[in-house]
């Protein structure tokens, strides 16, 4: 298809998923605020749209290396991408989420007094730990499983709550809450920055959320941009007698 400033930002990255290091970099939203167009996500964060698409353009011109590193989850069934998030985000959460929280605990009880800012960073990861354990556990328990049916069946399944967008909505609205943390915490580490006296800890600390940051933006577009929509298509195909 052809892109410009009136595409979605997620159809940006969908189509080639390097494009996300371009985003990242501007602080575009492209998993959660995927479904606004360049040109608004661009107003937005009062950047010049023109010098935007010169970069996603740069971008594309070095990405015969630069995608190799990130899936393309556009070219996924809908069990593999199911599988992928499952195998790659999943399981990565999982393991970071208590280092992180132990982290998060230790830094502010050394260094609370002198960043008060500390105690948001913690109550917003609190918040988005618990929130995620849930999450993780709908998506394994529930919605994938349903995603899965939808395409190995011949026709609409009977699901117990209806129809696959009902789970979707849930989830991707626990997907905004989890942008939110992620926002909090970023504006209070001054862009995960560390100060000077910075001990190792803090800086690991740092260095860690970053990363969360960066895998759930990925899982998020993952789900939001490309899982959700294609579930949804796929059940509508087959009410309307096209499975």
């Amino acid at each position: 298809m052809a892109l410009d400033l009136q595409t979605t930002v997620g159809e940006w990255v969908k189509e080639r998923p390097a494009r996300c290091r371009v985003f990242e970099q501007l602080q575009i939203d492209y998993c959660c605020g995927g479904a606004e167009t360049l040109a608004v996500a661009c107003s937005k964060r009062g950047l010049d749209p023109q010098t935007v698409l010169q970069q996603i353009q740069q971008s594309d011109s070095q990405s015969a290396l630069g995608d190799e590193d990130l899936a393309d989850a556009g070219a996924m069934s809908l069990t593999e991408l199911a599988d992928h998030i499952e195998q790659v985000h999943h399981t990565y959460l999982k393991a970071e989420l208590p280092r992180l929280d132990a982290m998060t605990e230790k830094v502010l009880e050394v260094h609370g007094e002198s960043d008060p800012r500390l105690a948001d960073v913690r109550r917003a990861f609190v918040g988005l730990h618990q929130e995620l354990s849930s999450h993780l556990m709908k998506e394994e328990q529930i919605l994938f499983p349903m995603i899965r049916q939808l395409e190995s069946s011949s026709h609409v399944p009977a699901f117990h709550c209806g129809s696959v967008a009902n789970p979707i909505r849930q989830m991707e609205y626990e997907h905004d809450s989890a942008g939110k943390a992620l926002a909090v915490m970023r504006a209070s580490t001054d862009d995960y920055r560390p100060p000077e006296w910075a001990c190792n800890t803090y800086r690991a600390m740092l260095d860690g959320l970053k990363q969360l940051e960066w895998d759930l933006h990925q899982h998020i577009h993952k789900e939001n941009n490309v899982l959700f929509p294609k579930a949804i298509r796929r059940e509508a195909d087959l009410a309307a007698g096209q499975g």
